[in-house]
């Protein structure tokens, strides 16, 4: 990891916690390992990220039980509870810890959504965020009514209009619009508050936002994207990007040039975080931490889970291979693929053919059976090794512009960020690169984000009376 230059003043770090859940993150082996339903799973994983003085919880999504082979796929959570639900249970339970949600903006409307967001960030006292995303499947949108499918240019379209009209409703309220009255409630003292009207390609709707602009100005709004679009789209309009690139030179690469599209869209390069998802294991030494990730992996990839990323790429039915033994003969099945449905790791795999030349000659040199060529090529831990290392390595991150902090990801749930709160933490606090407490009471406090004005003018609101 390459040095910070000299003289260059410290950055602070960014953490946050991501629940894992729709995927098979966590070790559910472990006799550690606990429910990703029950409430007292997501209080204790809020309440530990609040002690360390994280910035936020993340919570991802998944809108339907995935299949492969016409079977729901057992190998990972099956779903998870409706985010709102759980986020607003939390706020409750917390006091600073941002509350971040992932809404899929291709099901959803968007006045529903700013209103159940608005609401959010009433109730948690300034803590909300917003993660938006894309459905790229039909499958998924078979749960729904209009079938949801759209190409993936619809798809970003749809999107920036659906933020676009919500923030027009977060900002259809402005500061002093407001009359608190201990006796009759709130009274309104301009009758154009809340007022709004859009028309557009996607959306057509009129009225009035019922809701009062919340205490951050409007929720912190997230992006996770990797495609050209993605980047495009969160440089000019979210506060952070959630990102996949955490290596050195992945990280650097996407950090300058997420950052670099900011000036064309009139913004400055604190006003968007890169916030890459990152996994970690920790071991008194670091050779005990290399040694438990070894393990971590192959609990993570079962002979059966292998066998099952395979068929991904294969787009067959592989199960009568050995997860010990070598790859197929047989070439991949090149045309669309139905062995897995509401997966999105398929659409990594544009030239299957090609993949599985690289797999097979990979395999043949290193003499690696299916599940250990799995385990090679799938996700590794971002930062392995004792409290220490693990805090250096981040640093080291963080200050080489991989980004502006990790969303951290435990492969125990809900007690794997315990370890981390207690031993890498303090680390990073000595340093001076990381709080010793909240300095603020709002998510936008927390990640050093200004509160949004109200951008309607006074004309555009008298022209949606």
């Amino acid at each position: 990891m390459s040095r910070p230059t000299t003289g260059k003043p410290l950055k602070q770090i960014h953490l946050a916690a991501h629940f894992p859940g729709v995927n098979n993150t966590t070790v559910w082996s472990d006799p550690r390992a606990g429910s990703h339903t029950e409430f007292s799973s997501f209080a204790h994983f809020a309440r530990t990220a609040e002690r360390a003085k994280f910035d936020f919880l993340f919570l991802a999504e998944g809108l339907r039980l995935r299949e492969q082979n016409g079977q729901i796929y057992d190998l990972d959570v099956v779903g998870r509870p409706d985010t709102f639900t759980v986020l607003s249970a939390l706020a409750a339970v917390t006091e600073r810890i941002g509350l971040t949600g992932t809404i899929n903006s291709t099901f959803n409307e968007p006045y529903e959504v700013a209103r159940q967001f608005a609401s959010l960030d009433h109730l948690s006292g300034g803590r909300a965020a917003w993660n938006v995303v894309t459905s790229w499947d039909a499958f998924t949108g078979e749960n729904f009514r209009r079938g949801g499918f759209l190409p993936q240019d619809q798809r970003y379209s749809r999107a920036k209009e659906f933020l676009a009209t919500a923030t027009e409703l977060f900002d259809s309220w402005h500061g002093d619009e407001i009359l608190a009255d201990h006796t009759s409630g709130i009274f309104l003292k301009d009758a154009q508050a809340g007022a709004f009207a859009h028309q557009g390609q996607h959306f057509d709707i009129a009225g009035h936002f019922n809701v009062p602009r919340s205490p951050q100005g409007r929720p912190v709004i997230f992006q996770a994207g990797d495609s050209d679009e993605g980047r495009e789209f969160a440089a000019s309009a979210a506060d952070a990007i959630f990102g996949r690139h955490s290596t050195l030179d992945a990280g650097q690469e996407f950090y300058a040039d997420v950052k670099g599209r900011l000036a064309r869209h009139g913004r400055t390069h604190d006003e968007l975080l890169i916030l890459p998802a990152a996994t970690f294991v920790l071991g008194d030494t670091d050779t005990e931490a290399k040694e438990l990730a070894h393990e971590v992996r192959r609990q993570q990839v079962s002979g059966q889970t292998a066998i099952k990323y395979l068929e991904h790429v294969w787009n067959r039915d592989l199960s009568g291979y050995d997860p010990d033994g070598p790859l197929p003969d047989i070439d991949p099945d090149p045309g669309e693929n139905t062995i897995a449905r509401g997966r999105a790791s398929v659409r990594m795999f544009h030239d299957p053919i090609a993949v599985a030349k690289e797999w097979r000659e990979r395999a043949s040199a290193q003499n690696l059976s299916i599940r250990e060529l799995v385990i090679e090529t799938t996700g590794r831990q971002s930062f392995v090794g004792s409290p220490a290392t693990v805090a250096q390595s981040i640093n080291a991150s963080v200050q080489a512009d991989v980004s502006d902090g990790f969303i951290l990801v435990p492969y125990i749930t809900p007690g794997g960020l315990d370890g981390f709160a207690d031993t890498v933490v303090p680390l990073l606090q000595e340093r001076g690169v990381f709080r010793h407490d909240y300095t603020g009471t709002t998510l936008r406090d927390h990640l050093g984000l200004a509160r949004p004005d109200a951008l309607a003018a006074p004309e555009a609101r008298q022209a949606a009376s």
